[in-house]
């Protein structure tokens, strides 16, 4: 079944390649034009034109720039001469920080507050925070980013810095304040549907016959939550976590362009105001495959959690 899975997945990362070279053929306007500028003369146009191979037909550039991305070459970036896999190095790296940063602290703050409020259906602190999370759930990330500006950098407090004040070459996590803002608007953000996605799941999970069967046992309640109900929650929860995480590849794009963050999403926004092809094309690819590889991973976490996949898959 995991291999199955796997097969699927680089189907769709297939697919997804063909479709983002197409859609970014399809991009108005010419890109020599747009690197150039509308002072180039023809001759330079057309030397640009044969340097990035826009006068081949399309299926050879999309074999060529395929074959590149099983080597691992992201091409050249048309608006800076140089390599794309060196141009999005520092990148990917920042975004990772965030990411991370994001993971560690979302994941087992959501699953432990969904936990605790399935334990107390209808009390007034289940719907506390209920109520909490559905408006935060509500409110896009740009507006919790500006909140949070307005918060805790400009008007009601100044301790953390609005913007990114990362110098050239100066890795981001070298002033780690810079971090806090956007780290904590993503953390808002996806913490609200773990909670009430956990919460829903384990209030299946502890009306269900085998967790009423163990408290008639008396077994003790830590016992039944750890023991009982939470592996037969492993599976749904791990697919909710993987859906949070892979948003998080999307939806940074917002959150790093209004920190001026340099991250990817920066990257993308940059390398679609100067049509660099090449550029939005590879980033397109990685966040696809963080999406596809973070729901493969659920999918198998999904498997091994659930003893009657696990059977089914031996037999």
């Amino acid at each position: 079944m995991i291999l199955k899975r796997l097969g699927v997945s680089v189907f769709v990362l297939l697919a997804v390649s063909l479709l983002v070279f197409v859609f970014t053929l399809l991009l108005p306007g010419d890109p020599a034009q747009a690197i150039l500028g509308q002072q180039a003369t023809p001759e330079r146009l057309a030397a640009l034109r044969e340097q990035l191979q826009l006068n081949d037909p399309w299926y050879v550039r999309y074999l060529t720039w395929l074959g590149g991305l099983f080597v691992g070459d992201l091409g050249t970036s048309a608006a800076t001469g140089g390599s794309v896999n060196a141009l999005l190095g520092s990148k990917v790296s920042a975004s990772l920080v965030l990411m991370v940063i994001a993971a560690v602290i979302a994941i087992p703050v959501g699953l432990l507050l969904g936990t605790w409020s399935a334990m107390r259906p209808g009390r007034a602190s289940d719907q506390a925070l209920t109520g909490f999370s559905l408006v935060l759930a509500a409110l896009p990330e740009f507006v919790i980013g500006v909140v949070l500006t307005t918060l805790l950098s400009t008007t009601v407090f100044t301790l953390l810095p609005s913007v990114t004040m990362a110098a050239p070459g100066m890795k981001v996590w070298d002033y780690p304040l810079q971090l806090i803002l956007p780290s904590l608007t993503l953390i808002l953000v996806v913490v609200p549907y773990m909670i009430r996605m956990t919460r829903t799941t384990m209030i299946d999970v502890l009306d269900s016959g085998y967790v009423e069967m163990a408290r008639l046992k008396g077994l003790p309640e830590r016992q039944v939550i750890f023991k009982h109900a939470l592996p037969h929650a492993v599976g749904p929860v791990a697919q909710v976590v993987a859906m949070q995480l892979a948003w998080l590849a999307g939806g940074i794009v917002v959150v790093e362009f209004l920190f001026r963050y340099p991250g990817l999403g920066q990257a993308m926004v940059d390398a679609v105001n100067t049509r660099d092809v090449q550029v939005v094309q590879a980033l397109s690819m990685i966040i696809a495959a963080f999406y596809v590889v973070v729901n493969l991973i659920a999918d198998v976490v999904g498997i091994l959690a659930n003893p009657k996949l696990r059977t089914e898959s031996h037999s």
